[in-house]
């Protein structure tokens, strides 16, 4: 439910805070006092596309604040799925949505405080109210709403729902099939480039970290005569001029004379034993790093035919590395990768078959639960129809006949579907079914019926807009109902009527209605004057809720202009009379 709805600097609005109540909220004034404006902001808070011409003059930005109590909506099912989404707090139990709209053309969006779009404006903004203004009730002249007024009306939304699960299955299997089934030149042309880099990857014997050991080997074969050389020249060093330990000018030589000493001091002061033993234990290590230079210098030969085997191998493996990864790793996965997709699209006949089979059960389901539907939908389209009719007389609106068209959509490649008279044939079915829906309607006595878009005017559309909502008020779950010009057309005589019907809405409903008609606003258990005003040399509109003795002098310049008569005041005064007796009778029911 609505709580508040704040407004400033918006058009002629300077600043603005509307307190609404439960139940029927009427807002009445003269023509251009800013009624339609409220209805503007309140579209811009609920995500409505809105410019910067808004703005009211020389104010730097439009403010627009809306305050909602969700006790009602907060158990509405995709309510709580789309709050967690849009990450809003639930427990305060109270939602503020805010927009601001800056004179340069940019626009801000908030929820509970939280930037967000004016996208998540509209989407949350759709489960709290239903605007129905005098563009905004043209929604009802969509086929797409149409369908979904019938089915809340049949109760049929969690059936619809099931019933889409099944489509979006077989849709999904049938993409498979296609992808699976590409034309034959793609897929074959597909095959023969997987089996070539198949074969290229298979045909190299890769070994994962191979490459690092190529490139060590190929820097030795590369400098070979130059490694052989200084090899010697170490191992010359170390023992001397040959391989004998005991040739003179060596490193060995002299360190063994010198361990030798060492030990003979050690024998006479024991104090040098450790440093002796240290001496040996170099001496050690330099024989055996002797004999490692040794055998490194007996190993590396001057090999051209293997640096060119080495060098062409590297080649190979960069051509790989630049066609299928970074990496020798790489390289592997995409082989297994593309082995994978290969046996998919030419071993996979027995998975097609599968899927085909699998495809014709589905789409068998998928007809008989929209042929269940359709019937379905029939059935309560002709008592929408006979509701419609009796509704539409109440308001008023002639002798008009309504009727809930349905069509199907034959196409050789749908669904198996058992129309009305027994026969099976193939239709196009979507998420929402087989049947194309739209309302129809002959609004004079001999008149063929012709789709409500083409015949309907703007105050028959506000009318049967009420006439619906009247009806689905039960399973309508949105919690707060606008009619803008609900009343454009309507004489004093239909305006009770309306009056009562609207009245009738705010039973399990907030409803606020901005009306000409005072039959209408007599019905309101709440009613706010918008008027203009001047301050300082600007006009500006004002709201103001309105007692029982301004009511009344409300009401009788609505029936009667200004200056107030006391015929005028009576008349008023017998309306709200009136209106409170039919409330009184509803209230006993």
């Amino acid at each position: 439910m609505l709580l508040e709805l704040g407004i400033r600097d918006f058009a002629i609005i300077d600043e603005i805070r509307l307190r609404l109540e439960p139940g029927f909220n009427a807002l009445t004034g003269e023509t251009g006092a800013g009624k339609s404006i409220l209805i503007d902001a309140l579209g811009a808070v609920l995500g409505d596309r809105i410019g910067p011409d808004v703005v009211r003059t020389g104010a730097k930005a439009a403010r627009v604040e809306a305050v909602f109590d969700l006790d009602v909506v907060r158990h509405r099912p995709g309510f709580r799925e789309l709050a967690d989404e849009l990450g809003i707090d639930l427990d305060e139990g109270v939602l503020i949505l805010a927009r601001e709209i800056q004179a340069g053309g940019r626009s801000l969006a908030r929820i509970n405080g939280a930037t967000t779009t004016a996208g998540a404006l509209g989407r949350i903004g759709a489960f709290l109210v239903d605007v129905h203004g005098q563009s905004d009730h043209l929604s009802l002249l969509r086929p797409d709403a149409q369908l979904d007024m019938l089915d809340r009306y049949a109760g049929l939304i969690e059936t619809r729902h099931d019933l889409s699960g099944a489509v979006r299955e077989l849709m999904a299997t049938r993409r498979q099939i296609g992808q699976i089934e590409r034309s034959s030149r793609d897929r074959e042309q597909r095959v023969d480039l997987l089996r070539f880099q198949i074969a290229e990857i298979d045909e190299a014997g890769l070994t994962p970290g191979e490459d690092a050991g190529l490139e060590g080997e190929r820097a030795r074969l590369a400098n070979a005569e130059r490694l052989t050389g200084d090899a010697v020249a170490v191992h010359a060093d170390l023992i001397g001029e040959d391989d004998s330990f005991d040739q003179p000018g060596g490193a060995l030589p002299a360190l063994r004379g010198a361990s030798g000493t060492l030990d003979g001091i050690a024998a006479v002061d024991p104090s040098l034993s450790r440093l002796a033993e240290r001496l040996r234990e170099a001496l050690f290590l330099v024989e055996d790093i002797s004999v490692e230079v040794r055998d490194y210098r007996d190993t590396v030969e001057h090999d051209p035919a293997r640096l060119a085997t080495v060098e062409d191998r590297l080649d190979l493996l960069r051509t790989l590395k630049r066609k299928y990864g970074g990496s020798i790793e790489e390289i592997i996965a995409h082989g297994e990768d593309a082995t994978a997709e290969l046996e998919e699209m030419t071993g996979g006949q027995g998975t097609i078959v599968a899927l085909r089979q699998r495809e014709a059960a589905l789409a068998v389901a998928v007809g008989e639960r929209a042929s269940a539907l359709s019937r379905q939908r029939a059935e309560a389209g002709k008592r929408l129809a006979t509701a419609v009719e009796g509704t539409i007389a109440d308001l008023r609106m002639g002798s008009a006949r309504f009727e809930v068209g349905m069509a199907l959509v034959d196409d050789p490649a749908g669904v198996p579907f058992r129309d009305g008279e027994g026969q099976v044939r193939r239709v196009t079915v979507n998420e929402t079914g087989a049947d194309r829906v739209e309302f129809l309607i002959a609004p004079n006595r001999g008149e063929a019926l012709k789709p409500l878009a083409k015949v309907a005017s703007g105050g028959e559309t506000a009318r049967l807009m009420l006439a619906m909502k009247s009806i689905l008020s039960e399973v309508d779950a949105t919690p707060t109902l606008v009619f803008d010009e609900v009343d454009v057309g309507v004489g004093g005589r239909s305006g009770q009527v309306v009056g009562e019907k609207l009245y009738d809405l705010s039973a399990g409903h907030q409803v606020l209605v901005i009306t000409h008609l005072p039959q209408i606003a007599a019905f309101a258990g709440s009613h706010f004057r918008i008027a203009k005003a001047e301050r300082d040399g600007r006009v500006i509109s004002r709201v103001d809720e309105i007692g029982e003795a301004d009511r009344i002098e409300e009401l009788a310049a609505m029936l009667d202009g200004l200056p107030v008569s006391a015929a005028a005041r009576e008349s008023a005064r017998e309306m709200v009379r009136r209106a409170a007796t039919r409330r009184e009778a509803a209230a006993a029911v």
